[in-house]
């Protein structure tokens, strides 16, 4: 007995150590948010107070100061997301997570991010003020990474810290740059179906094309290819541990038509959910500047922001930025190409992929005039037809770093449209709105024209010449306005107006929102705060139902079985509103999707209609689609005996439905509640790992909104009726120039990303009920509800 209280006595004393320890050790993870730091290179003390939502109010005596201190505390709320996003433009995700980001790898490398990062850099003035506050942001990130706890992240993974540099900054910006695009994902599969399928079913998807047009010919070989190229993209993709840009709401309204004559800003940028969330929030203030800014992990400038004076923000534009190019092959010696000029040597870079747990990868990248081989990247593509990417990010001086800088310093209307002037790609639709009554609206890229022959939404001909650019675009010539007098200005993605007597090409997105944007603004002329909050929670489909009609004015009722006749009742009861509770929306995702796959997947074959699943242009057709009477895609060309027309189709169509959710949920449709099929879970990384799901993962939860409503959720249509979101708005922001000092906004999660901070996810019940909390300005009240770090030079 005496030997088991001795046991019991020394096991309690064991576990006491290890609480202890275990309590150290959650303490000394946590983000400092009070004290005092000694910190190298600032001149001045300066003071952060972190507000009862983890957001830092920077208060410094001069900017470089002001950016050394922003640079350290970003870093201990988001070092490990600073970390993924610096290492995917040069691929280097591998070293972390072993091989099954190697294709990430592979394609990223390829692309030429990292060497135009390199000219860029060469290039910038070192004693600009630009170049010092990149310098002073990151001197406080890197003394960081010295002083402060290593994330856990990385002790995970097995990894070690890495001083960040410039090349950082700009391998971020130009992998955000690169996930905006969509060409890689579209121009392959349209070359594909021309070839497949032949002009008459080209036409009728509404892609401007026209069949008498000279296209470059391809062959199976080539078809193959191509089909290889979207899926392996599309797979690398979604697969990347750092979500990317997908679209964006966005609009501004002037006083004519507020309650307090003074201009609302609201934006919200629709981007992959993850954990944790895309954008870090911090206010700064200077004797001669002040910003409340939302920056990218490891992006010194804001890319959304506002002050006493003006408020910015931005949509993708969508504008199309990639072509491909097929290039030609010297018959007789592999390592030349065709070129209107002769033959030409590609240009060859050897670089090495490292793996965690295997062996390194070496890649030879071939580029040609127009851009680097995508061949040598992506699996399974035939080598004897290299493609070309030719992506304007690379191709032309990468002055996106100087055009945030101006956005987030402007000092009138007239230097923050010569910021948005600067940036030639990514396409963006940057948003204006300021304290003396200007709104405005520039779609910022760096625009083309090619000869009237050329389908750029097609892979296009490297060889002879007659396929490349012919004209680059003054910025005068892009979309743009400047306080009209409508009064409002918005972007949702959209197809923008006529411009230089064309419409510009891209990857626009249906009308669905743009048009529920309208049908809100127009009438009213009090709009407030509130209304404004109430708007950008908006769920209402401003399409559905008119599809529900076109369907339901064609259909021979009686033929219904009673359970089927209750789901047209319900769809054509319905409003269009995607609430968690309401069963229409269920009913109406699966018959959309039912309807398309008996519409294309005959034509197109089960991997094609997956890919064209997961684009633009499929939403697109949506509407486009059911509204022709008589189209070639109606019919079956599996059926032999009969032609299916509309109604067979979308009939049939609404049967199947039924029975996969009688299925899926049961036969009482009471249960099928949208909120049990659409979740949203936002992922860290690491919770890929079932047992460390639960820490790092925030969610699932069931979530209101859906495809193309105001509160837009990004997730495929498929035939399990589960529609996990996988993006969705990554900040809702109103900026009210009557109220500047109550503006509000809210993150989908939470302000850290340390799993250890009590901001980790503090956020996330609010967001997805749509509600917010202040952004704010005013010192007293920030001070009042906030902790104080201070920061002193360091002796």
């Amino acid at each position: 007995m005496r030997v088991l209280k001795k046991l019991l006595k020394y096991l309690s004393v064991l576990l006491l150590v290890l609480a202890l320890i275990g309590i150290w050790y959650y303490n000394h993870m946590q983000p400092n948010y009070s004290g005092e730091i000694s910190l190298a290179n600032i001149e001045n003390k300066t003071t952060v107070y972190y507000d009862d939502y983890g957001i830092p109010h920077i208060y410094a005596e001069n900017q470089l100061d002001a950016m050394t201190a922003l640079g350290y505390v970003h870093a201990q709320d988001r070092l490990w997301q600073m970390e993924l996003l610096r290492r995917i433009a040069p691929g280097r995700l591998s070293e972390l997570f072993g091989e099954k980001l190697i294709k990430n790898d592979l394609l990223f490398a390829s692309l030429g991010i990292e060497e135009n990062s390199e000219i860029t850099i060469n290039l910038l003035d070192k004693n600009s003020e630009m170049y010092k506050i990149m310098t002073a942001y990151l001197d406080g990130i890197n003394q960081f990474i010295d002083e402060g706890a290593t994330p856990i992240e990385y002790t995970l993974v097995g990894v070690d810290k890495e001083y960040f540099t410039i090349k950082d900054i700009y391998n971020t910006i130009g992998y955000m740059a690169f996930s905006f695009a969509m060409a890689q994902k579209t121009d392959p599969m349209l070359s594909v179906i021309k070839e497949k399928l032949g002009d008459n079913y080209l036409k009728e998807l509404n892609i401007d094309y026209n069949p008498n047009n000279t296209l470059i010919k391809n062959s199976k070989k080539d078809i193959k290819s191509f089909t290889t190229m979207m899926a392996s993209v599309d797979e690398i993709l979604i697969n990347s541990p750092v979500p990317p840009f997908i679209g964006s709401n966005s609009w501004v309204v002037s006083g004519d038509k507020t309650v307090n004559g003074k201009v609302i800003f609201a934006n919200d940028p629709h981007i992959g959910f993850s954990q944790p969330s895309v954008w870090f929030e911090a206010h700064i203030v200077t004797p001669n500047y002040e910003m409340y800014g939302y920056h990218l992990a490891g992006v010194p400038f804001p890319l959304l922001g506002h002050n006493r004076d003006y408020a910015y923000g931005l949509t993708m534009f969508e504008n199309d930025d990639i072509d491909f190019y097929k290039e030609e092959v010297h018959p007789t010696d592999v390592n030349k190409y065709k070129t209107p000029s002769g033959y030409k040597d590609f240009t060859t870079i050897t670089k090495t992929i490292k793996v965690k747990d295997g062996e390194d990868i070496t890649l030879d990248v071939r580029s040609t005039r127009h851009g680097p081989i995508l061949n040598d990247a992506i699996d399974g593509i035939s080598n004897t037809n290299p493609i070309a990417m030719s992506w304007i990010y690379t191709q032309l001086e990468n002055k996106v770093a100087d055009a945030i800088y101006k956005l987030s310093r402007a000092n009138s209307m007239e230097e923050f449209k010569q910021g948005a002037s600067l940036l030639h790609a990514p396409g963006l639709n940057i948003m204006y709105g300021d304290a003396k009554g200007n709104i405005a609206w520039y779609a910022s890229a760096k625009l083309y024209k090619y000869k009237p022959h050329v389908n750029r939404k097609f892979i296009l001909d490297g060889a002879s010449g007659e396929d490349d650019i012919i004209e680059f675009l003054d910025f005068s010539e892009n979309p743009m306005a400047e306080n009209p007098s409508w009064n409002y200005v918005y972007s949702a993605n959209n197809q923008p107006d006529s411009i230089a007597g064309m419409l510009y090409p891209g990857y626009y997105v249906p009308e669905d929102r743009a048009k529920r944007i309208v049908q809100l603004l127009e009438p009213k002329n009090n709009w407030n705060k509130t209304a404004m909050g109430t708007m950008i929670n908006d769920v209402t489909s401003s399409v559905s139902s008119s599809v529900i009609k076109e369907f339901t004015s064609i259909m021979d009722y009686s033929s219904f079985t009673k359970n089927e006749q209750r789901a047209i009742d319900i769809l054509q009861l319905w409003d269009g509103t995607n609430t968690v509770d309401a069963v229409a929306p269920t009913l109406y995702n699966m018959w959309v999707y039912t309807y398309l796959k008996n519409t294309f997947e005959d034509e197109l074959g089960e991997d094609l209609f997956n890919q064209f699943n997961k684009t633009h242009l499929a939403k697109r057709v949506i509407a486009d689609q059911i509204y022709k009477d008589e189209s070639i895609w109606w019919d079956d060309i599996n059926t032999s005996d009969k032609i299916e027309s509309k109604k067979d189709i979308l009939s049939k169509s609404l049967i199947e439905t039924v029975s996969v959710l009688e299925k899926q949920l049961g036969v009482d449709m009471k249960d099928w509640a949208w909120g049990k099929v659409h979740t949203l879970e936002h992922n860290h990384p690491l919770g890929t790992v079932e047992s460390l799901r639960k820490y790092f993962n925030v969610g699932p939860f069931p979530i209101k909104g859906a495809r193309e409503v105001l509160d837009n959720r990004g997730y495929h249509l498929n035939e399990a009726g589960i529609y996990n979101v996988k993006a969705g708005p990554s900040t809702r922001r109103i900026i009210d120039f009557s109220d500047i000092e109550n503006s509000i906004s809210i993150l989908p999660t939470g302000q850290s990303g340390n799993p250890f901070s009590e901001h980790y996810r503090d956020q996330a019940e609010m967001f997805n009920n749509g509600k917010f909390r202040k952004m704010k300005l005013n010192k007293e009240e920030i001070i009042e509800v906030s902790t104080k770090l201070i920061f002193t030079p360091e002796e």
